[in-house]
């Protein structure tokens, strides 16, 4: 079996690249899905979370994710706070999964802020998805992201070099998705012999 880590900056298009892995067979599991199951209604991270920003981040009885980013985005102590809570659920939840693979299975996990948590050392090898700056930008724009919010979220990860600096492969996808479709292909045939 092989645990990849599958991390890049935000707009590069690691969860498209995350979803040909999928096509091609590979399991992939997404941080952020176990990051929302780790503080979903009715869980103990859930009431942790409640406890720790209070009622001005919930909607409907849910946590409203937009509120809560932009607290955390714009407060250090929140961040860590918010993540002392939900990275050791989220851990627990990886763990799970990587107990049930199968010995021959490719597990892609797509975590965003791999460089900031100082988790690659956790996985056999690991992938970064990387874009131009400007590229990126454009790309959350049209996602509907203001600009303000796009420079504040760039601020608070890691840089590319970081990114880099623990990769195994760098994919870049400066181009369209065809272009990005046969970077994942070329990489999804190079992975068996990585296998321990």
């Amino acid at each position: 079996m092989l645990i990849v880590a599958l991390t890049g900056g935000i707009g590069a298009g690691k969860s498209l690249a995350a979803q040909y892995f999928s096509d091609l067979g590979a399991r992939v599991v997404d941080a952020d899905q176990l990051a929302r199951v780790a503080v979903e209604r009715g869980s103990e991270g859930f009431d942790e979370v409640i406890l720790r920003f209070g009622e001005k981040i919930m909607h409907n009885g849910d946590i409203d994710r937009k509120a809560l980013a932009e607290i955390i985005f714009s407060d250090p102590q929140a961040k860590e706070d918010l993540e002392a809570i939900i990275h050791p659920r989220v851990r627990g939840l990886f763990l799970e999964v990587v107990a049930d693979l199968k010995p021959d299975e490719i597990l892609i996990y797509e975590i965003p802020l791999l460089a900031e948590s100082g988790s690659a050392k956790n996985f056999d090898l690991v992938i970064t998805v990387e874009a131009d700056l400007e590229i990126r930008k454009d790309r959350l724009r049209k996602r509907g992201m203001f600009i303000s919010e796009i420079e504040r979220r760039l601020a608070a990860k890691a840089t590319r070099e970081d990114r880099q600096a623990l990769a195994d492969f760098v994919i870049v996808n400066d181009g369209d998705e065809d272009g990005l479709l046969r970077a994942v292909e070329n990489l999804w045939e190079e992975l068996p012999s990585r296998a321990k």
